[in-house]
């Protein structure tokens, strides 16, 4: 009996110090609850059957409310509850803003002989984002990768994926992203159309956004959060290289996942930090 809840942001970490109100149809307040350490609200307080309206509520970000009805066994369920921070809107406000490096993740996953993934990291990179302030859809993206910066935590691996084989670090140092145009996908989701350029190879790849808030950071800065990712045919790129392990079995899968978790900071430079 009693009410359970879980309590996310938008990119899935817990509201420790969210606060769960629930109301009768004539809006007394029948019980409060505070969430737990991981976001968690489990009150025992028995409810009388009827519907009742959950309102939840965090400092810095923007209170929901949605309905709920008590069965017989005098029990409430309001599942997942999601928060956006406080002022949030579809998009960050408009001007330039620069991708943190130290505060974002650019990563790589492939299949491992069917059976796994292999994931891997680049560690160099820098890019901006410049948010139109009429249309959106005219905002863009660019962003330079080093080819060579990749990491999988094995020194053998990482040598072979920077050869000619794969990246070809090389002869073709960087790896760059281009945006053309921005389209709405969804509530706070995007499809990012562009260019990237591989290998001395440029193919058109859109990327799935989800755009996660902005707020203020410790030194005096704004940031924004998005996360992006997509899926890239490693012919494409013309990265064919690959072992046979047995009858149609190979050792690296033809597809690689690209996942991108970025913080941009507001203005065209990174503060001092």
């Amino acid at each position: 009996m009693g009410l359970t809840a879980r309590i996310r942001t938008r990119d899935g970490w817990a509201v420790s110090h969210a606060v769960v109100t629930v109301t009768d149809m004539t809006g007394t307040q029948v019980l409060r609850a505070e969430a737990d350490a991981e976001g968690a609200v489990r009150d025992t307080t028995p409810l009388a059957p009827g519907a009742y309206t959950v309102i939840v509520t965090a400092i810095g970000y923007a209170p929901v409310a949605s309905s709920a009805i008590v069965t017989a066994s005098g029990r409430a369920e309001a599942g997942t509850v999601t928060l956006s921070r406080q002022g949030d809107v579809e998009l960050p406000p408009p001007g330039p803003w620069t991708i943190d490096p130290a505060h974002t993740s650019v990563a790589a996953v492939a299949q491992h002989l069917g059976i796994s993934s292999v994931r891997g990291r680049f560690t160099e990179f820098a890019g901006s984002i410049e948010i139109a302030p009429d249309d959106i859809g005219k905002s863009r993206v660019q962003a330079v990768i080093r080819a060579s910066s990749i990491d999988t935590g094995n020194g053998m691996r990482d040598n072979h994926l920077r050869s000619a084989d794969f990246l070809d670090a090389e002869q073709h140092p960087e790896i760059t992203y281009r945006s053309t145009g921005l389209s709405p996908a969804g509530p706070d989701r995007w499809t990012v159309h562009g260019e990237l350029a591989m290998r001395g190879i440029v193919r058109p790849v859109d990327l799935d956004l989800a755009y996660l808030g902005t707020g203020p950071d410790s030194w005096g800065g704004i940031r924004s959060a998005f996360r992006a990712s997509t899926e890239l045919q490693r012919s494409d790129f013309a990265i064919t290289y690959n072992q046979i392990v047995q009858a149609g079995i190979v050792a690296i899968g033809t597809t690689l996942k690209i996942e991108l978790d970025i913080q941009a900071v507001q203005g065209e430079t990174l503060p001092q930090m």
